[in-house]
């Protein structure tokens, strides 16, 4: 495992100062990480900067699905349903421990938006578009076979259900593996540097000024290339670039909410039509029920979107209109997440309407923006953006280079053949964390998070262990794995503070926020000692996830109704 942490960080960016570099690549999210790792195992020297920390955006924030855009056949998208179909099964492929299939269940209900025969035939197409094969190929199931699977659907209005495959994975672990996997392939990745201008050689765009977050020193670095693939701020970088002119961004805003598992015990994953035409996913995951999501117009501050009551309310009704026997209330609400999807704007078009193809710019200094796509996309979005730079390099250097080959580049922890592989390295870590008191979840939280790179965790957690006086019961192990996980991210996944390790590298913010609470003191304790943190920065580290419990979780009616 290698070694990709904050402590040369001033050190690496003194060094790319000196270098010359093919491509820099402006944002740390999933498509700037599927361009370094495609940039770097092609042979291109590449710097990816980030302004926050990796994921910060969008990409810790989506439905985590990586899924086979069966909505887009109601727009008769079909080359989108095509190819986010088979970039559904390579992404799978190259890492079963994060993209992890999940059976959808698809109801049927008098008066909605779906008929039986529009189902099946949709489905069908689906299917064949999206080249599914085997156990994952659509049914179609009558209404007892529905309720034996989802007891919750309205039995009186069911008239019975499609039933067909999606993906779950999480989406800033995704990005983090595809980041750590371009750096073993000899990329320079960096959280907390952020691009405040651009350089400038005969009026083409020739490198990029950047200030370290976290030191505030600043550098210029050079470039024979830059893309930009910032997200929802593209269009910020290229008004910085003096080329923001024509296309633009139209933001919209996704929001989700996490409820406890008993509180919406959902057997199966259900995405359910609602009363104002749209749809909506109830995902079980772990000890948690999510469900999301919103698609409405935003045009608020990007760095801080808000879950609104509105947004709150919206979704809870349209769970309870759907699930009869459930009647959530906001005060059941444990976490929740809102993301903003920058999509291409297009004149009267409603914010469901907006297509989710990505879209190149090139501004005529040479700035490369990629915006739009879909989380299941990167891949493709940059190989798609990677040909179009190399396109202009010189013939001599395009022949130095490889063609892409990231459909078959395992990332980081893939070391299985396939999804049985995964469930039975869960079970082998079960047995072996049993011995400590520790629950089968925690296996499934290591290998669904770090696949084999959990063996590097448990070593660590033996360490960990000694630590502790007396007898190891079952609450010290639960606290020494947690540390554990801190110390691999600490070493090996650049994290920077306790937030990032808490929110994007475990994702605990969301899918168990009370672990934060019973081991926060603790892990300050190690920024204290181990990263020498002053006392000003650990309240403002622990002040700082306070707020963060509060704002997911905190629904009173003191919280703004509207954006």
């Amino acid at each position: 495992m290698s070694h990709f942490s904050k402590t040369n960080r001033s050190q690496t960016l003194q060094n790319l100062q000196k270098q010359a570099l093919d491509l820099i690549v402006i944002g740390g999210g999933i498509t700037g990480a599927g361009i370094a790792l495609d940039a770097a195992s092609r042979g291109l020297k590449v710097a990816l900067l980030e302004k926050g920390d990796f994921a910060s955006g969008t990409s810790s924030k989506s439905t985590k699905l990586i899924h086979g855009g069966l909505r887009y056949l109601k727009q008769f998208d079909f080359f989108l349903v095509k190819e986010v179909g088979s970039e559904r099964a390579i992404v799978h492929k190259i890492a079963p421990h994060l993209v992890l299939p999940e059976k959808m269940l698809l109801p049927l209900i008098e008066n909605g938006s779906y008929g039986k025969w529009l189902t099946s035939v949709g489905l069908k197409v689906y299917d064949i578009l999206a080249q599914v094969t085997g156990d994952d190929k659509r049914k179609m199931l009558e209404k007892k076979e529905a309720l034996a699977l989802e007891p919750l659907l309205p039995k009186k209005i069911l008239k019975g259900a499609g039933y067909y495959a999606e993906y779950r994975t999480d989406d800033a672990r995704l990005t983090i593996e595809n980041i750590k996997t371009a750096v073993q392939k000899g990329a320079t990745a960096l959280n907390y540097s952020q691009v405040t201008g651009f350089d400038y050689e005969q009026d083409k765009v020739s490198g990029v000024q950047v200030t370290d977050q976290l030191s505030g020193e600043t550098y210029a670095l050079k470039s024979d290339f830059v893309i930009s693939a910032a997200g929802p701020w593209v269009d910020e970088l290229r008004e910085l670039n003096a080329s923001k002119q024509g296309k633009r961004l139209h933001l919209t805003k996704g929001v989700h909410l996490v409820f406890p598992f008993d509180k919406l015990p959902v057997k199966q994953s259900v995405y359910f039509d609602i009363p104002d035409g749209r749809m909506m996913f109830a995902i079980p995951r772990g000890k948690i029920t999510y469900v999301g999501t919103t698609d409405t117009n935003f045009n608020q501050d990007k760095d801080h979107p808000k879950v609104t009551l509105a947004d709150a309310i919206y979704l809870i009704s349209a769970v309870n209109n759907m699930f009869p026997k459930i009647n959530l209330e906001l005060e059941d609400v444990i976490s929740s997440w809102v993301g903003l999807r920058p999509l291409i704007h297009e004149e009267g078009k409603s914010a469901s309407e907006l297509s989710r193809k990505d879209e190149i710019f090139t501004s005529p200094s040479g700035l490369v923006s990629i915006a739009g796509g879909k989380l299941t996309g990167y891949r493709k979005m940059a190989e798609r953006v990677l040909d179009k730079i190399i396109e202009k390099m010189p013939s001599d250097k395009q022949q130095q280079l490889k063609e892409c080959h990231t459909d078959v580049i395992p990332l980081c922890g893939n070391e299985f053949k396939n999804s049985k592989a995964v469930q039975k390295y869960i079970t082998v870590l079960s047995e072996t964390l049993k011995k400590d008191g520790l629950s089968p979840y925690e296996a499934w939280h290591l290998v669904t998070n770090y696949g084999h790179q959990s063996s590097d965790i448990l070593s660590l957690f033996e360490k960990e262990k000694e630590k502790f006086s007396g007898a190891l019961d079952a609450e010290k192990a639960r606290l020494g794995l947690l540390l554990a996980e801190l110390q691999f991210g600490l070493s090996h996944e650049m994290v920077c503070s306790p937030e990032d390790f808490y929110i994007r590298r475990t994702g605990r913010l969301y899918f168990d926020p009370s672990s934060i609470q019973w081991s926060l003191e603790t892990v300050l304790n190690v920024f204290k000692e181990q990263e020498a943190w002053s006392e000003a920065a650990l309240l403002k580290s622990k002040t700082a996830l306070e707020e963060a419990l509060k704002e997911h979780s905190d629904f009173s009616m003191d919280r703004p109704y509207k954006d």
